[in-house]
């Protein structure tokens, strides 16, 4: 019998659906996988910005996960949104609980506000997913000022990048794609730092022309459900990013000449 590519995305649920859980699952779908979900918070928002937001109460956030775990074979897990340290901790209570079963990639979105300014993630809960989930990521994948608030360091520069990266691979992660979308020029360029089988940190620089869209809405939730998808087929990491860029860089490409609002509309609308 065929077994099924699952791939759980734990994340804010968008109205807009141009990110979050949306996004996510056009996105596991268009790579061949069957998206399982797991909403941790519930927004309303659409291309201008986020208008109201609330979290959905530990208990039944913890039963979505547990539901999904207990019964499908998931090939890998995605975090988004993760609206406070309740949370982070209710993620990595099931990732215990399932990890004596089967320990599978976990690509961690560290989605600490919101484009237009929305905050999501509390200092306790920032705090909860530094010191307890992100040593269980196979890959973290902050964008500048992400890796800024993760590393404590300053970012603006392709340099600093790398240096916010090495600082966050201290917390035990695998390895961190920090982003280069806010860098200015017409190049875009993500750094990852990772360690290699010799525990020696390795670098690795992907670089592109930037696309020139205003439809980038859900970009970091595109990429990261798709390095997930990649590495629940068994790619490894850079070949895994690689072709999550690619994918991405479609997608900005398609949907580049698209009016879907007054705002920025989906990086990909599938």
């Amino acid at each position: 019998m065929k077994r099924s590519l699952c791939v759980l995305t734990i994340a804010g649920s968008d109205s807009g659906a141009g990110a979050g859980v949306q996004a996510d699952a056009r996105t596991i779908h268009a790579l061949g996988g069957y998206a399982l979900t797991a909403i941790t918070a519930v927004t309303a928002q659409n291309t201008r910005g986020v208008k109201a937001w609330r979290a959905v109460g530990r208990g039944l956030l913890r039963a979505q996960i547990e539901a999904v775990l207990g019964d499908f074979p998931v090939a890998a897990i995605k975090t988004g949104l993760l609206p406070g340290a309740a949370a982070v901790r209710v993620v990595v209570e099931m990732l215990k609980d399932y990890s004596g079963r089967r320990r599978m990639p976990l690509v961690i979105d560290p989605v600490v506000g919101s484009t237009s300014g929305t905050r999501f993630l509390s200092v306790v809960g920032l705090r909860a997913l530094k010191a307890e989930l992100l040593p269980w990521a196979t890959l973290v994948t902050p964008n500048w000022p992400e890796a800024e608030t993760l590393s404590g360091l300053r970012v603006r520069s392709f340099e600093d990048a790398e240096r916010a990266g090495r600082e966050i691979l201290r917390s035990g992660c695998g390895a961190v794609l920090v982003k280069g979308g806010h860098a200015p020029g017409g190049r875009c360029r993500d750094v990852l730092v990772m360690r290699d089988a010799s525990d020696d940190v390795v670098v690795r620089w992907f670089e592109g022309a930037r696309v020139k869209t205003w439809n980038t809405h859900g970009t970091g939730c595109v990429l990261s459900a798709a390095i997930a998808v990649e590495l629940a087929k068994g790619r490894s990491l850079t070949v895994g990013i690689k072709n999550a860029r690619r994918f991405l860089r479609r997608a900005l490409e398609n949907g580049k000449e698209t009016d879907w609002g007054g705002g920025a509309g989906p990086a990909f609308a599938g």
